[in-house]
Protein backbone atom coordinates (compact mmCIF):
# COMPACT_ATOMS: atom_id res chain seq x y z
CA UNK A 1 0.00 0.00 0.00
CA UNK A 2 1.74 3.48 -1.14
CA UNK A 3 0.48 5.75 1.37
CA UNK A 4 1.31 8.79 -0.96
CA UNK A 5 0.54 7.77 -4.09
CA UNK A 6 0.34 10.57 -6.71
CA UNK A 7 1.53 12.91 -3.87
CA UNK A 8 3.78 16.09 -4.79
CA UNK A 9 6.51 16.37 -2.01
CA UNK A 10 8.58 19.10 -2.14
CA UNK A 11 12.09 18.62 0.27
CA UNK A 12 14.15 21.28 0.61
CA UNK A 13 17.96 20.04 1.66
CA UNK A 14 17.27 16.94 0.28
CA UNK A 15 20.23 15.75 -1.51
CA UNK A 16 21.79 14.09 2.41
CA UNK A 17 21.17 12.94 6.24
CA UNK A 18 16.97 13.36 7.31
CA UNK A 19 16.19 15.24 4.07
CA UNK A 20 17.42 12.32 1.77
CA UNK A 21 16.10 9.60 4.08
CA UNK A 22 12.72 11.31 4.08
CA UNK A 23 12.86 11.97 0.08
CA UNK A 24 13.58 7.65 -0.56
CA UNK A 25 10.77 6.71 1.71
CA UNK A 26 7.97 9.15 0.22
CA UNK A 27 9.46 7.87 -3.10
CA UNK A 28 8.69 4.69 -1.54
CA UNK A 29 5.58 5.33 -0.73
CA UNK A 30 4.21 6.54 -4.24
CA UNK A 31 5.30 10.38 -4.13
CA UNK A 32 6.39 12.50 -6.96
CA UNK A 33 9.69 14.28 -5.21
CA UNK A 34 10.97 16.96 -6.16
CA UNK A 35 14.50 18.27 -4.09
CA UNK A 36 15.39 21.85 -3.75
CA UNK A 37 19.04 22.07 -2.48
CA UNK A 38 22.23 23.88 -3.10
CA UNK A 39 23.96 22.12 -6.01
CA UNK A 40 26.89 20.05 -4.82
CA UNK A 41 29.02 16.46 -5.59
CA UNK A 42 26.22 15.09 -3.55
CA UNK A 43 23.42 16.00 -6.14
CA UNK A 44 23.79 13.40 -8.86
CA UNK A 45 24.29 10.45 -6.43
CA UNK A 46 21.40 11.33 -4.05
CA UNK A 47 19.34 12.39 -6.96
CA UNK A 48 19.92 8.73 -8.71
CA UNK A 49 19.58 6.93 -5.46
CA UNK A 50 16.10 8.62 -5.50
CA UNK A 51 14.95 8.13 -8.95
CA UNK A 52 15.70 4.22 -8.53
CA UNK A 53 12.73 4.06 -6.61
CA UNK A 54 10.63 6.66 -8.30
CA UNK A 55 11.79 7.85 -11.63
CA UNK A 56 9.63 11.18 -11.68
CA UNK A 57 11.65 12.60 -8.96
CA UNK A 58 13.53 15.89 -9.99
CA UNK A 59 16.28 18.53 -8.58
CA UNK A 60 15.53 22.49 -8.28
CA UNK A 61 18.32 24.59 -7.44
CA UNK A 62 17.43 26.96 -4.50
CA UNK A 63 18.78 28.59 -1.63
CA UNK A 64 16.26 28.53 0.81
CA UNK A 65 17.43 32.32 2.26
CA UNK A 66 16.56 34.20 -0.69
CA UNK A 67 13.10 35.22 -0.79
CA UNK A 68 12.76 35.58 -4.71
CA UNK A 69 14.60 31.94 -5.40
CA UNK A 70 12.19 30.39 -3.33
CA UNK A 71 9.07 31.90 -4.88
CA UNK A 72 10.37 31.50 -8.46
CA UNK A 73 11.22 27.57 -7.05
CA UNK A 74 7.68 27.20 -5.90
CA UNK A 75 6.08 28.72 -8.83
CA UNK A 76 8.15 26.18 -11.27
CA UNK A 77 7.14 23.11 -8.83
CA UNK A 78 3.09 24.42 -9.68
CA UNK A 79 3.83 24.80 -12.86
CA UNK A 80 5.50 21.44 -13.50
CA UNK A 81 2.88 19.15 -11.37
CA UNK A 82 -0.08 21.28 -11.32
CA UNK A 83 0.05 21.11 -7.53
CA UNK A 84 2.04 21.33 -4.04
CA UNK A 85 0.52 18.53 -1.32
CA UNK A 86 3.12 18.33 1.28
CA UNK A 87 6.29 20.55 1.52
CA UNK A 88 9.17 19.79 3.88
CA UNK A 89 10.90 22.30 5.15
CA UNK A 90 14.56 20.68 6.24
CA UNK A 91 17.19 22.78 5.05
CA UNK A 92 19.34 23.97 7.70
CA UNK A 93 23.09 24.28 8.64
CA UNK A 94 25.11 24.02 11.85
CA UNK A 95 27.06 27.24 12.02
CA UNK A 96 29.87 28.11 14.16
CA UNK A 97 30.33 27.20 17.61
CA UNK A 98 30.75 30.66 19.92
CA UNK A 99 29.73 31.76 23.59
CA UNK A 100 26.55 34.44 23.00
CA UNK A 101 29.04 37.20 24.09
CA UNK A 102 31.77 36.18 20.82
CA UNK A 103 29.32 35.30 18.77
CA UNK A 104 30.05 37.44 15.32
CA UNK A 105 27.26 39.09 13.57
CA UNK A 106 27.91 37.14 10.21
CA UNK A 107 27.95 33.94 11.78
CA UNK A 108 24.55 34.44 13.36
CA UNK A 109 22.80 36.12 10.11
CA UNK A 110 24.10 32.74 8.49
CA UNK A 111 22.53 30.64 10.48
CA UNK A 112 19.38 32.79 11.24
CA UNK A 113 18.84 33.09 7.59
CA UNK A 114 19.12 29.63 6.44
CA UNK A 115 17.80 27.81 9.20
CA UNK A 116 14.49 30.88 10.15
CA UNK A 117 14.35 32.89 7.24
CA UNK A 118 14.35 30.09 5.33
CA UNK A 119 11.47 28.10 6.58
CA UNK A 120 9.59 31.57 6.90
CA UNK A 121 10.48 32.04 3.06
CA UNK A 122 9.04 29.02 2.14
CA UNK A 123 6.18 28.70 4.24
CA UNK A 124 5.11 32.03 2.98
CA UNK A 125 5.02 30.71 -0.85
CA UNK A 126 3.94 27.02 -0.18
CA UNK A 127 0.74 28.36 2.10
CA UNK A 128 0.09 31.00 -0.82
CA UNK A 129 -0.29 27.59 -3.17
CA UNK A 130 -2.16 25.63 -0.55
CA UNK A 131 -4.90 28.07 0.24
CA UNK A 132 -5.29 28.08 -3.27
CA UNK A 133 -5.95 24.67 -3.72
CA UNK A 134 -7.95 24.54 -0.52
CA UNK A 135 -5.20 21.35 1.04
CA UNK A 136 -1.62 20.73 2.12
CA UNK A 137 0.52 19.90 4.47
CA UNK A 138 3.89 21.53 5.84
CA UNK A 139 6.26 19.60 7.76
CA UNK A 140 8.94 21.90 9.59
CA UNK A 141 11.76 20.35 11.08
CA UNK A 142 12.91 22.34 14.07
CA UNK A 143 15.37 20.02 16.98
CA UNK A 144 15.70 19.06 20.87
CA UNK A 145 17.43 22.70 20.61
CA UNK A 146 14.00 24.51 19.35
CA UNK A 147 12.73 23.55 23.46
CA UNK A 148 16.25 23.87 25.53
CA UNK A 149 19.41 25.86 25.16
CA UNK A 150 22.76 24.60 24.05
CA UNK A 151 26.11 26.10 24.95
CA UNK A 152 27.75 28.20 22.33
CA UNK A 153 25.13 27.39 19.56
CA UNK A 154 22.69 30.91 20.35
CA UNK A 155 22.03 31.04 16.77
CA UNK A 156 21.26 27.68 15.95
CA UNK A 157 18.80 27.42 19.09
CA UNK A 158 17.22 30.79 18.53
CA UNK A 159 16.33 29.68 14.41
CA UNK A 160 14.78 26.36 15.78
CA UNK A 161 12.81 27.85 18.83
CA UNK A 162 11.38 30.07 16.04
CA UNK A 163 10.57 27.23 13.76
CA UNK A 164 8.67 25.83 16.74
CA UNK A 165 6.75 29.33 16.75
CA UNK A 166 6.32 30.07 12.87
CA UNK A 167 4.29 26.58 13.11
CA UNK A 168 2.10 27.07 15.99
CA UNK A 169 1.41 30.07 14.52
CA UNK A 170 0.50 28.95 11.09
CA UNK A 171 -1.27 25.94 12.29
CA UNK A 172 -4.00 28.06 14.18
CA UNK A 173 -4.22 30.38 11.03
CA UNK A 174 -4.46 27.67 8.44
CA UNK A 175 -6.42 24.93 10.48
CA UNK A 176 -9.70 26.29 8.71
CA UNK A 177 -8.22 25.92 5.39
CA UNK A 178 -7.74 22.08 5.71
CA UNK A 179 -4.01 22.64 5.52
CA UNK A 180 -2.25 21.03 8.54
CA UNK A 181 1.32 22.10 9.79
CA UNK A 182 3.69 20.45 12.26
CA UNK A 183 7.22 19.83 13.56
CA UNK A 184 9.71 17.54 14.27
CA UNK A 185 12.13 17.72 17.15
CA UNK A 186 14.75 15.37 16.55
CA UNK A 187 17.57 14.89 18.75
CA UNK A 188 21.15 14.37 18.04
CA UNK A 189 21.20 12.39 14.38
CA UNK A 190 23.77 10.65 12.61
CA UNK A 191 24.10 12.52 9.62
CA UNK A 192 26.38 14.40 7.40
CA UNK A 193 25.63 17.81 9.45
CA UNK A 194 26.97 16.06 12.54
CA UNK A 195 29.79 14.52 10.82
CA UNK A 196 30.86 17.99 9.74
CA UNK A 197 30.68 19.75 13.20
CA UNK A 198 33.62 17.22 13.78
CA UNK A 199 32.26 15.43 16.79
CA UNK A 200 33.06 12.06 15.27
CA UNK A 201 36.46 13.57 15.29
CA UNK A 202 36.72 13.33 19.12
CA UNK A 203 35.39 10.23 20.90
CA UNK A 204 35.30 12.19 24.04
CA UNK A 205 32.67 14.15 23.02
CA UNK A 206 31.17 12.21 20.75
CA UNK A 207 30.64 9.75 23.89
CA UNK A 208 29.22 12.65 26.17
CA UNK A 209 27.12 13.67 23.83
CA UNK A 210 25.11 9.76 23.06
CA UNK A 211 25.22 9.60 26.92
CA UNK A 212 23.13 12.72 26.76
CA UNK A 213 20.21 10.64 25.43
CA UNK A 214 19.19 8.58 27.61
CA UNK A 215 18.75 5.72 24.71
CA UNK A 216 22.53 6.47 24.62
CA UNK A 217 23.26 6.43 21.05
CA UNK A 218 22.24 8.92 18.20
CA UNK A 219 19.39 8.52 16.53
CA UNK A 220 18.84 7.60 12.60
CA UNK A 221 18.01 9.69 9.67
CA UNK A 222 15.51 7.01 8.89
CA UNK A 223 14.31 6.99 12.38
CA UNK A 224 12.68 10.90 11.67
CA UNK A 225 11.55 9.66 8.46
CA UNK A 226 9.19 7.65 9.77
CA UNK A 227 8.00 10.61 11.69
CA UNK A 228 7.98 12.65 8.60
CA UNK A 229 5.56 9.88 6.65
CA UNK A 230 3.27 9.83 9.86
CA UNK A 231 2.51 13.91 9.95
CA UNK A 232 1.95 13.31 5.88
CA UNK A 233 -0.60 10.38 6.41
CA UNK A 234 -3.98 10.60 7.61
CA UNK A 235 -2.84 8.19 10.66
CA UNK A 236 -2.06 12.09 12.03
CA UNK A 237 -5.55 13.52 10.71
CA UNK A 238 -6.22 15.50 13.90
CA UNK A 239 -2.54 17.33 14.41
CA UNK A 240 -1.41 20.58 13.67
CA UNK A 241 0.52 23.36 15.15
CA UNK A 242 2.60 20.04 16.90
CA UNK A 243 5.62 19.43 17.49
CA UNK A 244 6.81 15.84 17.27
CA UNK A 245 9.87 14.69 19.24
CA UNK A 246 12.47 12.23 18.46
CA UNK A 247 14.97 12.55 20.53
CA UNK A 248 15.85 9.20 22.27
CA UNK A 249 14.26 10.39 25.53
CA UNK A 250 16.66 13.44 25.63
CA UNK A 251 13.97 15.74 26.54
CA UNK A 252 12.58 13.70 29.30
CA UNK A 253 14.83 14.54 31.59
Amino acid sequence: MQLLKNKTVFITGGLSGIGKACALLAAEEGATIIIADLPSEMEAPAMQEIKNINSTAVFMSCNVANFTEVQNTIEKVVRDFGKLDIALNNAGIGGEAHATGDMTEAAWAQVIGVNLTGVFNCMRHELAQMAKQEHGIIVNMSSILGKVGFASSCHYVAAKHGVLGLTQTAALEYAEKNIRINAICPGFIATPLLEKGGIHQHSDIEQHIMQMHPMKRFGTSEEIASAFLFLCTPQSSFMTGSALEMDGGFLAQ
